[in-house]
């Protein structure tokens, strides 16, 4: 994998975000204190207090002769019925909990576990490397790729060098690079969607954050090669759609995809976050909502308990999923994509009255 450079900001860009002071996933114990684990949302309470009862149980009987089986089984077969009652009715808030789980997996993790090979491109070629952003050449069951995401760090240390997920001008430049280069040389054009949304600190600002998201825009609706667009966890804004424009729009089932977060539309609408709940489900931010506007081609379910719970299989849904819509894809010819393309993002907002 190529080296990533060290950022050389001005350090006007570094801003640790309230409540993101956290370290990241903390080791398992055989008797886990639910209540302080920073990775169980509240609603997932119930389910980790059963599986701290199993880690328990099978603590206490090691080493002796208790047959504790049949209790297992009991308690694994309610962990199961206790997972599917409660995430069956999830609110959007509670899903936009989940797109942000700290253990869901980011783009690097689907990368090492779709791509038989992948070699990462860095920099913009005109000012700096944004590691928030990652992307280069990979190879899928034996067909070459363009695969370009957001990435999030896991502890403190990787957090402030990814900043959250939250791309600068340059990181949306590297895309941009990369997708003119896929271009050219005929590679499909996958792309990897978890941001809270685009940077926008002052240095970001005066380096053309907006002109980035913009060109990006106009460039990829004007691209030649396939383009797949799949949201795996957070789709904030335009920081999210910069990398979003394509020939299909796929959404990870406990994804997100909005104009602005919860919490943001709260503080515009009501003076305060405590509303996010309710602005949650005024946004329609889930996959199963944009799906019925028309907005999302197809939701890609995730594991029982989210992707968090099985990321193995969740990858191997996605490459499934991804591999299928390149096949798509090719059966049309590239005017044909164009024109597609074009009635697609020109039928956005289109209101059609009765």
């Amino acid at each position: 994998m190529a080296r990533e450079l060290p950022y050389p900001g001005d350090g006007s860009d570094t801003v640790l975000p309230a409540g993101q002071e956290a370290a990241a996933i903390l080791p398992s114990c055989p008797t886990p204190d639910i209540s302080m684990n920073p990775n169980v949302l509240d609603f997932e309470q119930p389910i980790a207090e059963l599986e701290a009862k199993i880690a328990d149980l099978r603590q206490t009987s090691h080493g002796s002769a208790m047959n504790i089986e049949d209790e297992v089984a009991k308690l694994r077969a309610k962990l199961t019925a206790r997972t599917e009652q409660i995430f069956a009715n999830l609110t959007p808030w509670q899903v936009a909990q989940l797109a942000r789980h700290p253990g869901r997996p980011y783009t690097l993790d689907y990368i090492e576990r779709i791509c038989d090979e992948f070699q990462e491109l860095a920099g913009d070629r005109a000012y700096a490397d944004d590691p928030a952003i990652v992307g280069g050449l990979g190879r899928i069951d034996g067909r070459s790729v363009m695969v370009i995401g957001h990435q999030k760090g896991r502890d403190t240390k990787s957090k402030i060098r990814r900043n959250f997920g939250m791309p600068r001008p340059e990181g949306y430049r590297k895309a941009l690079r990369l997708m003119e280069m896929a271009d050219r040389f005929g590679l499909p054009i996958l792309t990897l969607i978890d941001t809270p949304g685009a940077y926008p600190g002052v240095g970001a600002e005066e380096r053309g954050q907006s002109e980035a998201i913009a060109r990006n825009l106009m460039v990829m609706a004007q691209l030649k090669v396939p383009v797949v667009c799949t949201v795996i966890g957070e789709g904030g804004s335009g920081g999210a759609l910069a990398i979003g424009v394509g020939d299909r729009t796929l959404m990870l089932q406990y994804s997100t995809y909005s104009v602005i977060s919860p919490e943001g539309c709260a503080s515009i609408l009501w003076k305060t976050a405590e509303k996010a709940k309710d602005a949650a489900e005024a946004l329609g931010i889930t996959s199963q909502r944009l799906h019925e506007l028309g907005l999302v081609d197809r939701i890609l379910p995730e594991p029982l308990g989210g992707a968090h719970r099985d990321p193995e299989a969740m990858a191997q849904t996605l490459k499934g999923a991804l591999l299928d819509e390149l096949e798509q894809l090719d059966r049309l010819t590239v005017q044909e994509r164009g024109e597609r393309r074009y009635a697609r993002l020109r039928g956005y907002g289109a209101y059609h009255g009765g």
